[in-house]
């Protein structure tokens, strides 16, 4: 079982910048792939970004492909998004997931972090 919190969300302008941090506990983060989703109000929960255990793969939505970059650091037990040119259309709840396998769903879940873009 792991845990997994966000932190990092907030308001910002149009044009601007957040990154968000996740911090996992429990099994060794280094077994898990990782992945930030997205939910706006009335909307379906949908992946933004991936990585795989090692770090050596990323997978992005198209509606962020060039804005954000998913990382993560293994000996801090922490996945990243670094959001960049935020529109308010990114406003969302963002939130944290891991899973061991390399398909299917993510099991694993944060409480979510809340990312909200004003024009």
């Amino acid at each position: 079982q792991v845990q997994l919190v966000e932190s990092g969300g907030g308001l910002v302008q149009a044009g601007g910048s957040l990154r968000l941090s996740c911090v996992a506990s429990g099994r060794t983060f280094s077994s898990y792939n990782m992945a930030w989703f997205r939910q706006a109000p009335g909307k379906e929960r949908n992946l933004v970004a991936a990585i795989r255990r090692s770090g050596d793969s990323t997978l992005y939505a198209d509606s962020v492909k060039g804005r954000f970059t998913i990382s993560r650091d293994n000996a801090k037990n922490t996945v990243y998004l670094q959001m960049n040119s935020l529109k308010p259309e990114d406003t969302a709840v963002y939130y944290c997931a891991a899973k061991t396998t390399t398909l299917g769903p993510y099991p694993y879940w944060g409480q979510g972090t809340q990312v909200t873009v004003s024009s």
